[in-house]
């Protein structure tokens, strides 16, 4: 194949894909949200491991006089 032909194939391959590819790309959001929300998974993350830490502390028995 002539350089001149595949050059011009993968110039246009390219601009195809690039074209498909822009319309899969995720809106961008803003600073303040993606904090947001990692704020809110490290909340989630601290609280579920409290919760499994009281869950498999040892717990001294009750003392109830008789």
């Amino acid at each position: 194949m002539h350089a001149d032909v595949h050059h011009l194939l993968h110039t246009i391959e390219s601009a195809e894909l690039r074209s498909e590819a822009g319309e899969f790309r995720l809106p961008r959001t803003s600073l303040r949200t993606r904090v947001g929300w990692t704020l809110v998974e490290v909340g989630l993350r601290l609280t579920t491991q409290g919760r499994e830490a009281a869950a498999t502390a040892p717990r001294a028995a009750a003392f109830r006089p008789a």
